[in-house]
């Protein structure tokens, strides 16, 4: 059952929308959300940590003429619905017009959410501490008996999310989701490995352990290489949080602001011709709600067709701006930045990620990256290092660990250095991105200095 019952959802719209009228205004907008996560930690091949939050979230967006505000309360009960539909139009009243507001979308304006599997997993919903705990001991016996030490984290949960207006829109998504994340220290060397998915079946955490443990036993006594240009072969947690840095600029209000890397510039080519990307909430590996912000069904978007930048995401606002249809991109109102497309698939190839290792005579693999920092906004020059498992490839396998980068990459050019790639997969990186992509064989990866971890 969904923490958000849709007769609860209108019960609270309906005495949202009775405050509102009762203080003269007709037009409202709320949004319900609620979660419940649990997550057990261990360190040193012990469990330390099982904690468990449960929270949920109203937040009112009032509309009086061309003005519009928003405020939010965690309580739900006795006068709290009344209190934040006056605070919310208190704020809307001494805030600045907006010429170009909206108003509210009707539902058929929206527009109809396509039939698609569930993401909501009854027994992800319902796993005890004690089945995590079980997991957690199977991944550390089996980092343990490789002479490394375990540390991670396996967290389970379940959220949901409604958006109701005085239009007569109605929107309910309820999803399940599960993340297992481990390092294995040895020493020296140390590896890695994360995986995250709606269901729980669809995590291993002893495979996930054999991987990260591995890694420390190979890249046991890591030699120091010179910095310069590469082949490398990046794993899709590496590819993710690399190229997941580019997505806020795919935006109609970035590129008008001048503030998005795809503005002023030929989107011809801007890729090599093998790259492929697409939001797509629909994508059978994805997560998260088919609706935007504004409660606009999302359409799935061909980003990059071909190395070429094809669709560009819109909100109501935007589109209506640009006189195109919205995209159902749109963030909650109010907001500076418009729209952002958060279901990225990365289109992968045909290629293993042992055959682009075996087709490499010298370069490096990568198992992941951390502490990216944005260089050079509109060549999307990234800095950062790689971390828990990079190696020296030579004659078409992986001889040996390496001590850790630091590299300054454009994106752009490395999307255009592409020569190889996997099967798309669903990855999960340091910086929080959850997306689908592929291994790739990046050709003249910069790597700029040897770090001192």
């Amino acid at each position: 059952m969904s923490l958000l019952d849709p007769t609860e959802c209108h019960r609270v719209f309906d005495q949202a929308q009775r405050a509102a009228r009762a203080a003269g205004v007709d037009d409202i907008e709320i949004y319900l959300g609620a979660h419940s996560t649990a997550l057990t930690r261990f360190a040193n091949n012990t469990i330390h940590q099982n904690v468990a939050e449960c929270d949920r979230m109203l937040s009112v967006r009032a509309l009086i003429g061309q003005r519009t505000a928003r405020a939010t309360t965690n309580l739900t009960g006795g006068d709290s619905i009344r209190r934040v539909v006056e605070e919310a139009i208190a704020l809307t009243k001494v805030a600045e017009p907006e010429p170009l507001l909206l108003p509210l979308p009707f539902p058929g304006e929206a527009g109809e959410i396509p039939a698609g599997p569930s993401r909501f997993h009854a027994a992800t919903a319902a796993i005890t501490p004690e089945q995590r705990a079980l997991a957690v001991k199977e991944a550390i016996a089996i980092v343990e008996s490789a002479s490394a030490s375990a540390a991670g984290i396996f967290e389970t949960g379940e959220e949901a999310e409604a958006l109701l207006n005085s239009r007569g829109l109605f929107r309910h998504h309820a999803e399940t989701s599960a993340r297992f994340s481990i390092t294995a220290t040895a020493g020296d060397s140390s590896g890695w490995a994360k995986a995250s998915a709606v269901s729980v079946d669809a995590v291993d955490p002893a495979a996930l352990a054999r991987g990260a443990a591995e890694k420390a036993r190979l890249s046991a006594s890591p030699r120091e290489l010179a910095p310069g240009r590469y082949t490398v072969v990046l794993e899709p947690a590496a590819v993710i949080d690399l190229v997941g840095q580019i997505f806020a600029d795919f935006s109609a209000t970035a590129i008008a602001d001048q503030r998005s890397f795809l503005t002023g510039r030929s989107l011809d080519a801007l890729f090599g011709p093998n790259i492929v990307i697409a939001d797509d909430v629909y994508h059978p590996l994805q997560s998260g709600a088919p609706f935007d912000g504004e409660g606009m069904v999302r359409r799935a978007l061909r980003l990059v067709d071909s190395g070429t930048v094809r669709d560009i995401p819109y909100s109501r606002g935007s589109a209506r701006r640009a006189g195109v249809t919205a995209t159902g991109h749109g963030l909650p109102l109010p907001n500076e930045t418009g729209e952002m497309p958060l279901n990225i698939v990365i289109a992968g190839g045909g290629a293993k990620v042992e055959d682009m290792i075996a087709a490499v005579d010298r370069g490096i693999l990568v198992t992941r990256l951390w502490y990216i920092r944005e260089v050079d906004p509109f060549e999307k020059i990234m800095t950062g290092m790689t971390r828990d498992g990079t190696f020296l490839i030579e004659r078409g396998r992986p001889v040996h660990g390496v001590r850790n980068f630091r590299f300054n990459q454009s994106v752009v050019e490395m999307l255009r250095n592409v020569v190889a790639m996997s099967a798309a997969v669903r990855a999960s990186g340091e910086e929080a991105f959850d997306l689908i992509a592929p291994a790739m064989t990046v050709e003249g990866f910069h790597f700029t200095e040897v770090t001192r971890f």
